[in-house]
């Protein structure tokens, strides 16, 4: 079950984090794997680690907000099965908090970069006979979520482009979902912590971790577990939907 063998697979923000760690399990699936990242060495790492179980993968150096360099990427590419839309960046700041160039800044990483990756795959996945679209929301786009204004804006896009490519391309054979985690442990948490709240690092993350009913934070490898579910043959009547990782913060956070 859940195999990708034969699939070419595109993911955005393949470096780090939640990204990674679906690189590295699609690969393992048999998937190819292409990795479209910023950060070169972020890409070479992930790339090596897939090799090194056997896996193939390759990288691109691109900034998703520039259509033309994301429209070069895909033409070298070719051939499209899956997209996952993961890359994106974040902001702390309510809406007094936010400039008019931070929300321009998230909006062309998170918003228009994942327009340019849908708009350069989905004329491929056509003449593919069809393929799966995977992109990454967040709770923050249906739970409001203090001093993320700009963020939850962007995710907000993100849910309802997903809806309007899975209802515009049935007839195409292409499928759309969203994946909206919780707060996940990645490399930009600690980051986040360590710049944020220097000296009290242990301290804080335990509070963010219990803010969650489940009393801990998400793994990326859940996450991309949940992403191979999604953009695997054994999905295939799923499409328009948007799936909480959460540890209950929806739900069960009273």
């Amino acid at each position: 079950m859940f195999s990708l063998k034969n699939k070419h697979a595109v993911i955005t923000g393949g470096g780090s984090g939640i990204g990674r760690a679906i690189s590295v399990l699609f690969a393992r699936q048999g998937a190819t794997v292409h990795i479209i990242e910023l950060n070169e060495d972020a890409a070479t790492q992930t790339i090596g680690e897939i090799q090194s179980g056997g896996g193939n993968a390759f990288g691109y150096t691109a900034d998703i907000s520039l259509q033309e360099q994301v429209l070069d990427v895909f033409k070298r590419i070719g051939v499209v099965d899956i997209l996952v839309n993961n890359a994106g960046i974040a902001h702390i700041g309510s809406l007094e908090g936010t400039t008019g160039a931070d929300l321009d800044r998230v909006y062309n990483v998170n918003v228009k970069g994942a327009y340019n990756a849908l708009y350069a795959a989905v004329p491929l996945m056509k003449v593919n006979g069809g393929g799966v679209i995977l992109n990454m929301a967040s709770i923050a786009a249906t739970v409001g979520i203090t001093d993320r204004f700009a963020y939850s804006m962007s995710k907000g896009a993100i849910m309802a482009m997903s809806l309007s490519v899975a209802r515009d391309y049935l007839a195409d054979h292409i499928r759309c979902n969203t994946i909206s985690p919780a707060r996940v442990h990645t490399p930009f948490v600690d980051g986040f912590i360590s710049k944020n709240y220097a000296g009290r690092e242990e301290e804080i993350f335990e509070k963010l971790s219990k803010s969650q009913p489940i009393g801990r934070m998400g793994r990326p490898e859940e996450v991309a577990a949940l992403a191979l579910y999604l953009c695997s043959d054994e999905a295939g009547f799923i499409t328009g939907c948007d799936y909480p990782i959460d540890g209950g913060f929806i739900k069960l956070n009273n």
